[in-house]
This record gives C-alpha cells, sequence and structure tokens, in this order.
C-alpha cells in the first residue's frame, strides 16, 4: 500500500462529527473569560504552592499592539544584528556500542559579513560504555583557521543516552562559537533560542542520573560556564543579550494554576499566552445539517503583546537569585542572571515566540523599551525570526542530505553499521533502507 492514501469521505465525515461533539462540550467563551481572570488576579506576581514567586510583571502589566505594516517600517532601534545559532545531526547510534551527535554553530549578521559566516565550531560528542576508550580532545583549529572542532566525550550513563551527547554537542558549540566570536559583535545579538541552555538545564527534572550528571560531571558544568560566562561579556560591553524562541514550550503559569488547585485548560503558557494575545469576534452559525455552532474571526492586522516579566520557575529557576547556578561562580550580582522575557503574537502565522534577556538587561527600562520595538519590527518584516537570526539558522543547518551522508561516512569510519528502526524504512523507502530496494541476506 502507498504512503499517500486518505481517508474515505466517509470516514472524514464521521471524525468530524465527533469533533462537532467536542465542540459543544468545550465552550471557548469560557477559556476567554478564565484567561482574563488569570491575567487580571494571578500574574502580579504568580506564585507556586510553596509561596515562591515565578513570575512578576517588570515595569506596569499591560497588553499592547502595533499596526504590523506600521512598525515594520520603524528604523531599527540597532543599527547592525548578531544571530547565532547551532544545528545537530541528531544522535545516531551505532551497532558497536557508540552513540554519538555532530553539532555545528555559525554566526550571521546584518548587514552581511561574509568574513564572519564562513567561520564555525564543529563539536562530535560520543557515549561509549567501553571504560578503555578515551574519545576526548582539546579544541584545535582547521579550516585555514575558520572552524574550531572537538571531539567529546560524554558522561557515561545507563540510560538517557541520546539526550546527553544531544545536549552535549548542540550547547557546547553554539556557546563557545558566541565566546569566541563576541567581539564581533557591535550593537545586538541574538541567539536562536533561549538564553541559556534548557534543554540542558531540563536535566534538573527529567531523572535523577540526569541530575547528578549537572553537579557531578565536568562536561555540562563546562558547558553552563559558557553561557553564564556570555551573559558576563555582553553586560561588561553592555551590548544586549537576547534569546528568539520560535517554539516556546515553558509551564510556569499553568503548572501554578494547577498546583493552586485551579483547572487550566491550556497545554502549555504558549497556549495561555495565545488566548491572551489573539483578538477574536465569535458568531453564532448553523451548518447545513441544521447543527449550530460558534465561528471565529481573528484580526490579523495587529502584533500583540505583553510587559516583560522575570522568570524563576520550571528550569528559569536553577539560574535565578535563589538559585545555585550548579556551583558555577558568578561575577555580578545573582539577579542579574534571571531569565526575563516577553511573548509577541503574530496573528498572520497564529504564532506566538519569546523573547528572552537577562535581567542584567531589562533592568533598565529604556533597554526594555528598545528591545521590545527591534524585536516587533523585525517580527512584523519578516514574518519570524530577526533577519540575522534567520542567516545563522541556514548557516548552522545540516541538511538531511548532508546527514544521511556523514552517516554512511561514520559507518564507513567506525566499520560498523549505525542502528535502524523500522521507522528508517518507513520514511525512507518502501522497498529498503534510504529509499533503495535492499538486498537479502
Amino acid at each position: 500500500m502507498g504512503r499517500d492514501v486518505t481517508l474515505d469521505p466517509v470516514h472524514f465525515e464521521g471524525i468530524t462529527q465527533l469533533a462537532r461533539r467536542i465542540t459543544r462540550s468545550v465552550d471557548e467563551t469560557d477559556q476567554v473569560e478564565f484567561v482574563e481572570t488569570v491575567w487580571e488576579e494571578f500574574l502580579d506576581p504568580l506564585v507556586d504552592d510553596d509561596g515562591r514567586t515565578v513570575l512578576s510583571p517588570l515595569g506596569e502589566q499591560r497588553r499592547c499592539e502595533v499596526d504590523a505594516e506600521d512598525v515594520a517600517l520603524r528604523e531599527a532601534e540597532y543599527p547592525t544584528c548578531h544571530g547565532l545559532d547551532s544545528g545537530t545531526i541528531n544522535p545516531t547510534s551505532f551497532k558497536n556500542g557508540l552513540v554519538l551527535d555532530v553539532a555545528q554553530a555559525a554566526m550571521a549578521s546584518a548587514p552581511s559579513d561574509l568574513e564572519l559566516h564562513r567561520d564555525r565550531t564543529v563539536v562530535i560528542t560520543a557515549h561509549t560504555n567501553d571504560a578503555a576508550v578515551d574519545l576526548d580532545d582539546d579544541w584545535t583549529k582547521w579550516d585555514e583557521g575558520h572552524t574550531d572542532r572537538r571531539m567529546l566525550q560524554a558522561p557515561r550513563v545507563s540510560s538517557f543516552e541520546e539526550s546527553v551527547v544531544h545536549e552535549l554537542a548542540l550547547y557546547l558549540a553554539e556557546s563557545h562559537h558566541a565566546i569566541e566570536h563576541a567581539d564581533a559583535v557591535s550593537d545586538l545579538f541574538v541567539l536562536d533560542g533561549p538564553i541559556y541552555p534548557k534543554g540542558m538545564l531540563n536535566w534538573a527534572d527529567r531523572a535523577p542520573e540526569l541530575a547528578n550528571l549537572l553537579y557531578d560531571e565536568q562536561e555540562p558544568r563546562d558547558v553552563i560556564e559558557n553561557y553564564v560566562e556570555l551573559v558576563e561579556t555582553f553586560a561588561e560591553r553592555e551590548i544586549p543579550l537576547v534569546g528568539f524562541v520560535k517554539n516556546p514550550s515553558t509551564k510556569a503559569v499553568t503548572r501554578a494554576l494547577r498546583a493552586s488547585g485551579r483547572e487550566a485548560p491550556w497545554v502549555n503558557d504558549t497556549a495561555f499566552f495565545t488566548k491572551l494575545l489573539e483578538q477574536v469576534e465569535f458568531s453564532d452559525r448553523v451548518d447545513a445539517d441544521g447543527e449550530q455552532y460558534r465561528e471565529r474571526e481573528r484580526r490579523t492586522d495587529s502584533l500583540t503583546f505583553t510587559n516583560w516579566f522575570r522568570s524563576r520557575g520550571g528550569a528559569d529557576r536553577l539560574l535565578s537569585a535563589d538559585g545555585d547556578a550548579f556551583g558555577v561562580e558568578r561575577s555580578l550580582p545573582a539577579e542579574d542572571y534571571e531569565v526575563t522575557f516577553f511573548p509577541i503574537y503574530d496573528p498572520r502565522d497564529d504564532l506566538l515566540y519569546r523573547v528572552e534577556a537577562p535581567y542584567a538587561f531589562t533592568k533598565n527600562e529604556e533597554c526594555r523599551r528598545r528591545l521590545t520595538m527591534q524585536l516587533l519590527r523585525d517580527v512584523a518584516a519578516e514574518r519570524g525570526p530577526p533577519l540575522a537570526v534567520q542567516k545563522a539558522d541556514e548557516l548552522a543547518r545540516i541538511s538531511a542530505d548532508g546527514t544521511e551522508s556523514l552517516r554512511k561516512e561514520l559507518e564507513a569510519t567506525f566499520t560498523t553499521d549505525r542502528m535502524r528502526s523500522y521507522d528508517d524504512r518507513r520514511w525512507t523507502g518502501d522497498g529498503g533502507w534510504d529509499g533503495g530496494q535492499g538486498e537479502g541476506f
């Protein structure tokens, strides 16, 4: 059977009938009212069940909107912008017991700087259960000095090997490249993603074995130290450091609400802020079967956003003023490292973005204003991340073809095959691995 088989019309209609029953059971009007209640009564400040503040507004708590076309034409608050991203081939397991990932990081600028765009940082992180194997290597230069590269042996774990190699490769490449090229940034620096290695910091809550790595092993601590150094470097130079999160998934608001005994209907904070910021109108309609339903229409001419918030919930607590930062030495006041953010909702694509920055910058009201207008301008003009971030994403991305070629080369180098699953065959071809016809034994 081919992979492009669609639902039969009768099945399609049956599914939509069931969906209408769900619609009648879930009243979106009630959710809108609850959003307003949360906004008005719970966020100034938001506390968890232990009485600890996990979210608090910086300045006045407010919702705002700007005309998308008008703000796109504003003059930039910062004449130049540099963006940085890191991409990987994703964790790959081999039959000889190795698990590894390869990451490359790149920095881009707007206006463009082709010499800067050529530079890369490449990290290979490998996990092996063979105690006799030592894969660690120092940083070396390559490509006429344009690339820093390193092989890193991941701490040995009994599970979560893929997460460990992936996050270590990704965040070491990103943070090393950022530090090495910090001098190139003159006005504004934007990371593609959070300002701290959230994927790695989340180990603290995933499993004791992973949490122990953050405190006991040097490799993850080196990565965290890099991000701390990054904040300190840009704070000293008075150049704002920002993180542009394209797919935020925090749950500080929803988790705190549920802990207080209230049923939060949203899967995460992105759903909450989307509901808070979208501007919709409802009208009653009747379908072809005479069933009543509510039709919603969303305004798409304005970007909407809130004030900045200080965040101490979830992974953000680990680098907050009352967090220990895993014992990493910090030279600034502890509160300067705290995560602050504001959400931007773009109704043209029904997407919500989260803009982060350390409190070292956003404690200044004028800096908050400039960053807000700069990022609104960028989102309006680009319908997504700032141009420098988009360029960095293109430079750092390892294509599907590149990933496949690299994996085959690694198989040859290790004289072993990588571990495959049925999904490899399912998604790359009906006849065999990688779309080929396959050979019998």
